[in-house]
C-alpha cells in the first residue's frame, strides 16, 4: 500500500487523479489478476469519480484528505492509497466489503444504490470485480460555513456532485466514524454480460465511451440556450456539464486562461454575456504602482462585436460585493447603457470567486429581457463558480511555485560554462519536473594555477531538500577547488560537509518533535542527504589534457578514443553524505587529441523501457561507440536523442551529461 500526503487545497483533486491514474498503471504494468479489463472508459468514470469526490471534501470540509483506491477481483484484492495519517484505519473494509448501506462497530452508513449507470447505457451484468474509491475527510473543528449557516455533519449531502458518481457507479456510500466522514464508490471492472473475450469488452466499453462523448461533445458545443424547462437537460445535461467543465478547468495552469474557458462555458449556454474579475496576488498596487483594484480579465457575449463595448461599460462600474465568505448570487445592476440595441435591459449575478478562504475575484452573468434568473440557473452557475475558483487558485498556487523555482534555479545552476583552452565542451540539461527543483547539477569553472574543474551530481530526491544540498555543494566545490584542494580531498570535506548539516537539521527537528509534544512532525523528520558526485580536474598541456577524476556513487565516465574504443576511467566509491569514515580516491589519465570523455547521471544509464535500462549490457558504452569521428556537440546530442528514443513515454527522471573533448 503506497501512502502519501494530499493536502486540502486547490491542487487536491488533480492530485488524486494524477494518484489513481499511476496507481491504475502501475497494476497494469505488473499484471495483476483483473486488470485485463481495466480500460479507457473505467479509467476516465475513475477520474470523474476521485475528481468529485475530492473536491466535495476540500470545499465542504476545507480538511486534508484521505484517498484510498482498491482493485477487488474474485480472486485477489489489491490497493494504494494517500493518506494524511497513516494510523488512520480507512473505512473500506467495514462499508464495501459487507455492501451498501453495513456498518461496522462505531460507524453510521448511509448509502445508494442507484442500480445500472443511468447513462441510457444498460446494464453492465454480473463484474469481473469492482475499483473501489473512498475519500475521507477528518471533520473541521470549527464551523464550516455554508450561505452563513451551520452546517450540521451528520447530514447526507446529496449534491449535484454526488448524483454524478451515482451515475457512474455501481454501488456508492457515506460512513461515519469517529471525527471522520468517508465517502466511497465502486466502478464495476469488466465482466459484462454476453461478453466473453477482453476484445470484446474493449469493444462493449468503446461503444458506450462514444456514447458518452457525443453527449459531452453536444453539451459544451456553442449552442442556443438551453430551456430551464427541458426535463432531460436538469436531468442528465446538468452532471455532464458540470464533469466536463471540471475536467477542462482542472488542465489549467494559467489563470487568465481559467477565466478565458469559464466564458466559453457560460455563453451562450446559460447567459447572454459574462466577466471575470480577479484579485491582484498583492492588492492595492498595479505593475506601475498606482493603487487599483480587481482586473477585468475577460469579457465574453454572445455576440463577439459587441464585446468591446460591453467590456468598456463593466469598466466604468465594477461589482462591489460586501465581503462575506458566500459564494452565491448576488444581484447588481445592469450596465449602464444596454450592451446591444435589441436589449433595453435584463438580470446581472455576481458570484465570489473564493477558494481557501481567500477572494480571488468576482464572476459576473447577465441574460437581457429578464428580471430575475431562474433558480436552476442559479443554482448551476454557484457549482462551476466554485470550480471555477478551485482551478484559479490552483493556477496561482503553481505560478508562484514556478516562480520560487526559477529563482532557485537559478541560484543553484552557474550562469555560464567555463572555457577550457583546447578542450571543447557540451552541456545536456533537461529537469523532468519543470515546475519544480531538479536533483541533477553541474558545474565548470577555472580553479586558478592552470587548472579547470568540473562537477555532475544527483541528489537522492527533488524540490526543496535536493535545492539544500545543492546549495551546499557546488559552492563549497568552488571554493576547495580554488583554495588548492586536491580531487580526493576536496570529496572527503564535501562528504563530511553534509553529515554534519544533516545532524544539525537532525538536532533541530528532535528539538522541534518535543516542543509539539511528539505531535504532528513524525512524517516530516529530516531525510538523509545522499549525493552522488562525480568530480575532475582538467590541466591543459602541449599536446593534451591531464585529467584526474574521482566518482561517489555515480555512474562512471567513460573515455572514447577516435578509433571507436570505449573504456572506463574511474573506480567505484560510496555515496557521499552516507559514511562518516569513508576515504576518497581519484584516478589521473591524459585525454589526447580527439579523445571524448562522456560523463552522464542516473537519468541517462538507467532509462527505462519496459524492465530494460538503457545501460544494461553496456548499453551506454555501445551507444558511445557509434560516436567516434563527432564532435563534442554531436556526441551530447547524439546520446540525448538515444536516450528519449529509448522508452515509448518521456524520461521520468531528470536528465544531465556532459562531454569533454581534447582539441
Amino acid at each position: 500500500m503506497a501512502r502519501t500526503s494530499l493536502p486540502g487545497n486547490p491542487l487536491a483533486p488533480g492530485a488524486a487523479r494524477r494518484f489513481v491514474r499511476a496507481a491504475l498503471a502501475e497494476w497494469t504494468e505488473r499484471a495483476l489478476p483483473g486488470v485485463e479489463f481495466i480500460t479507457d472508459l473505467l479509467v476516465g468514470d475513475a477520474m470523474v469519480v476521485v475528481s468529485e469526490l475530492v473536491t466535495n471534501a476540500v470545499v465542504h470540509a476545507g480538511t486534508d484528505v484521505e484517498l484510498l483506491c482498491r482493485l477487488d477481483t474474485c480472486t485477489e484484492e489489491f490497493s494504494a492509497a494517500v493518506a494524511v495519517d497513516p494510523r488512520t484505519v480507512p473505512a473500506s473494509s467495514a462499508a464495501v466489503s459487507a455492501g451498501p448501506g453495513s456498518a461496522s462497530a462505531g460507524s453510521a452508513t448511509a448509502s445508494a444504490d442507484p442500480g445500472p449507470a443511468s447513462d441510457g447505457d444498460g446494464d453492465r451484468g454480473s463484474a469481473a470485480g469492482v475499483l473501489v474509491i473512498e475519500v475521507s475527510d477528518h471533520h473541521p473543528a470549527r464551523v464550516v460555513r455554508d450561505n452563513g449557516g451551520e452546517r450540521v455533519c451528520d447530514t447526507v449531502e446529496y449534491g449535484r456532485g454526488l448524483r454524478l458518481v451515482s451515475a457512474l457507479s455501481d454501488a456508492w456510500g457515506i460512513t461515519y466514524r469517529t471525527g471522520i466522514k468517508t465517502v466511497w464508490a465502486q466502478l464495476p471492472v469488466g465482466g459484462v454480460e454476453g461478453v466473453a473475450t477482453v476484445e470484446e469488452a474493449e469493444a462493449y466499453d468503446g461503444e458506450h465511451a462514444l456514447r458518452r462523448g457525443q453527449r459531452a461533445a453536444e453539451i459544451l458545443a456553442p449552442a442556443p440556450r438551453r430551456s430551464v424547462q427541458d426535463q432531460d437537460w436538469r436531468s442528465r445535461g446538468v452532471l455532464s456539464f458540470l464533469a466536463e467543465a471540471s475536467d477542462l478547468l482542472a488542465g489549467q495552469l494559467d489563470e487568465d486562461l481559467v477565466a478565458a474557458l469559464t466564458g466559453q462555458l457560460l455563453v451562450p449556454r446559460l447567459a447572454d454575456w459574462c466577466a471575470v474579475w480577479l484579485e491582484d496576488e498583492a492588492p492595492g498596487r498595479s505593475d506601475g504602482g498606482v493603487i487599483g483594484g480587481p482586473r477585468l480579465a475577460r469579457v465574453w457575449h454572445g455576440s463577439e462585436n459587441r464585446i468591446e463595448e460591453l467590456r468598456r461599460l463593466l469598466e466604468k462600474d465594477p461589482p462591489e460585493l460586501p465581503e462575506s465568505d458566500r459564494s452565491g448570487p448576488v444581484p447588481v445592476p445592469w450596465p449602464g447603457e444596454a450592451p446591444g440595441a435589441q436589449a433595453a435591459g435584463g438580470s446581472a449575478l455576481a458570484y465570489r470567486l473564493i477558494a481557501g478562504g481567500r477572494p480571488l475575484g468576482t464572476l459576473v452573468i447577465g441574460r437581457a429581457g429578464l428580471l430575475r434568473f431562474p433558480d436552476e440557473i442559479t443554482g448551476l452557475v454557484e457549482d462551476l463558480s466554485r470550480r471555477v475558483a478551485l482551478a484559479i487558485g490552483a493556477a496561482r498556487q503553481y505560478a508562484r511555485q514556478a516562480t520560487i523555482s526559477r529563482v532557485l534555479q537559478r541560484g543553484l545552476l552557474p550562469g555560464a560554462v567555463a572555457e577550457i583552452p583546447g578542450v571543447r565542451s557540451a552541456l545536456v540539461y533537461e529537469p523532468c519536473d519543470k515546475g519544480g527543483p531538479s536533483g541533477d547539477f553541474y558545474d565548470l569553472f577555472p580553479a586558478g594555477d592552470g587548472r579547470w574543474c568540473f562537477a555532475l551530481g544527483d541528489v537522492q530526491g527533488k524540490g526543496p531538500e535536493a535545492a539544500v544540498v545543492i546549495g551546499l555543494a557546488r559552492p563549497w566545490l568552488r571554493l576547495l577547488a580554488r583554495e588548492g584542494y586536491e580531487v580526493p580531498d576536496v570529496l572527503d570535506r564535501l562528504n563530511q560537509l553534509l553529515l554534519d548539516d544533516a545532524t544539525e537539521a537532525s538536532d533541530a527537528a528532535a528539538r522541534a518533535l518535543v516542543a509539539a509534544g511528539g505531535r504532528g512532525l513524525a512524517d516530516e523528520g529530516p531525510q538523509n542527504r545522499f549525493l552522488s558526485l562525480l568530480y575532475g580536474e582538467l590541466m591543459p598541456f602541449d599536446g593534451g589534457v591531464r585529467c584526474t577524476v574521482a566518482s561517489a556513487g555515480h555512474p562512471l565516465p567513460l573515455l572514447l578514443e577516435p578509433c571507436g574504443k570505449v573504456s572506463e576511467v574511474a573506480q567505484p566509491q560510496t555515496l557521499l553524505g552516507v559514511f562518516e569514515d569513508a576515504s576518497y580516491l581519484s584516478g589521473t589519465f591524459e585525454l589526447r587529441p580527439g579523445d571524448s570523455l562522456l560523463c552522464v547521471t542516473d537519468g541517462v544509464t538507467e532509462r527505462r523501457s519496459g524492465h530494460r535500462q538503457f545501460d544494461d549490457e553496456d548499453g551506454l558504452a555501445a551507444a558511445l561507440t557509434g560516436c567516434a569521428g563527432l564532435n563534442a556537440e554531436l556526441i551530447a546530442e547524439r546520446i540525448r536523442r538515444l536516450v528519449h528514443e529509448f522508452g515509448g513515454k518521456p524520461p521520468e527522471d531528470d536528465l544531465a551529461l556532459l562531454v569533454l573533448q581534447a582539441e
